[in-house]
């Protein structure tokens, strides 16, 4: 397995990791408990060591999830796992609110070192900014945690360069984990950028855009309404149906390539830079392999050259995220 390194700060990870937040619902019915405590240790045998959960994935179950599946690695995987979320700890009703006060992250660290069964939470993201903490007090209470080797690296999620900033001239960040994908280039602008001049390492989330990049949707694709899906506008009929050219570019850089359409996906993010680590998610052991053979994929000059014009003539119709979700972004 290539090994990348996320930012300056000497964290080693897989050069893929394993987005967990599906294996406990999200896109449709939860699915059976031990087939994903089985599919994270696949993941382990196949040299994965880069796992990615949240506590707002359940709430809680996610977190427990991982935490039992990886509990024989100690030492060989890195979790990383978030706060953020006015989450009740003990009842895990939501208010549907961010709370990243510092008593907060603190009794959500608590909390996740048990349930991930650690010593020591590998990568701890603040999952959303909150506009009503300073980011400076948010960096500084994680810098404690570090200091009390309760964290060992520090990390933002879908926050703006500005943001990144402020937060890296308190504690070090090790990482920003946004979305980033053929289907959406947003950080691109500044966010990537940033990261490249502050050298802090970058984790794409949603790196196969939610399954549209696997080739596996066309025009009559409709979602169950339990499936977070349902609710993307990008994802809706009209402009799903529009969206689909892009699928055709991806597939056909695929079909040069002997390769999967989700594997050419995975293999750009990976040629874009060598700090880039995507997590792609699944339940399926199939799609598990599927997209580690991104691995084994070159993308060279050329042919990131001629995906980049075919791209310059595409415009992605739809917001990436419903407007209550979005507004929890980009602070």
């Amino acid at each position: 397995m290539n090994k990348r390194k996320l930012g300056n700060t000497g964290l080693q990870v897989s050069a893929l990791g394993l987005g967990c937040m599906g294996m406990t619902g999200v896109y449709g019915a939860p699915v059976d408990k031990q087939a994903m405590l089985d599919l994270i240790r696949a993941a382990v045998e196949r040299g994965v060591t880069f796992f990615d959960t949240a506590e707002a994935y359940g709430p809680f179950v996610n977190e427990a999830l991982v935490g039992e599946a990886l509990a024989p690695f100690k030492g060989q995987v890195v979790i990383a796992t978030k706060f953020g979320f006015d989450i009740d700890g003990v009842t895990g009703q939501r208010s549907g609110g961010l709370n990243s006060r510092p008593a907060h992250i603190r009794a959500v660290a608590e909390a996740a070192l048990q349930r991930l069964q650690v010593d020591s939470i590998d990568l701890f993201y603040q999952h959303r900014v909150d506009p009503a903490v300073p980011i400076e007090d948010v960096a500084g209470t994680v810098k404690a945690l570090i200091a009390e080797g309760k964290v060992k690296h520090f990390g933002l999620s879908e926050a703006s360069a500005a943001t990144v900033r402020r937060a890296h001239a308190v504690q070090p960040v090790t990482a920003v984990q946004s979305e980033y994908s053929l289907f959406y280039r947003g950080p691109e602008q500044e966010l990537l950028p940033t990261l490249q001049e502050l050298g802090i390492g970058f984790v794409p989330f949603s790196p196969l855009g939610a399954g549209f990049l696997t080739g596996q949707m066309d025009a009559n694709t409709r979602f169950d309404p339990t499936d977070f899906r349902a609710q993307v506008p990008r994802l809706a009929p009209e402009a799903l149906k529009a969206n689909l050219v892009l699928v055709d570019i991806v597939r056909g850089v695929a079909q040069r390539k002997g390769a999967t359409l989700a594997q050419i996906a995975l293999a750009w993010l990976l040629a874009q830079q060598p700090w880039i680590v995507p997590i792609p998610g699944t339940t399926k052991l199939h799609r598990l392999e599927e997209n580690l053979g991104a691995l084994s994929i070159v993308l060279d000059a050329d042919d990131l050259a001629q995906i980049a014009a075919a791209l310059a003539k595409v415009e992605v119709r739809g917001a990436r995220l419903p407007e209550s979700v979005l507004r929890m972004t980009g602070h």
